[in-house]
């Protein structure tokens, strides 16, 4: 059973993924990147996953320490959930991602590779979309500020 939820998890977020990356400027998809109820579905495997491993995931998080984390994803039901909690984590990270290139007009053919790597390797996407996002907004920045300084205002 821990088997089946452990790839269920990633199932479950796979659509979402699918429509910001295959159909981005589709109408549902919007509304569907939008919602953050989109990773319920991974939080309840999360807590079948979590639940039957709480005390050793309690310790684990309430005073970390390499060993205890170890003895965690040494259990199947433990690094299953911590899996299934990546997942939703990535896939919340994503949709933000999604919704700020709409916001700044990121082109959605840059954007499906940046979520295909923030699938697979969330903190490089993340760090590569952070780069893109401020080099964006430094230019939409200059862009704005350039009419003003043509007409002579401060």
């Amino acid at each position: 059973m821990t088997g089946f939820l452990f790839e269920l998890s990633f199932w479950l977020a796979a659509p979402v993924w699918m429509l910001m990356i295959c159909a981005p400027t589709w109408g549902p998809t919007a509304r569907i990147a939008g919602s953050p109820w989109t990773v319920s579905p991974v939080l309840l495997v999360y807590l079948a996953l979590a639940v039957p491993v709480f005390p050793k995931l309690w310790t684990a998080v309430s005073s970390p320490d390499l060993d205890t984390f170890r003895d965690l994803t040494a259990l199947p039901g433990g690094a299953g959930a911590i899996w299934a909690q990546v997942i939703a984590w990535d896939l919340l990270i994503g949709q933000w991602m999604y919704r700020e290139a709409g916001r700044l007009g990121i082109s959605a053919l840059l954007m499906g590779p940046l979520l295909v790597s923030t699938i697979l390797l969330s903190p490089f996407g993340l760090l590569m979309f952070l780069g893109l996002r401020a080099a964006r907004s430094r230019r939409s920045t200059r862009s704005d500020l350039a009419p003003a300084v043509a007409d002579g205002a401060t």
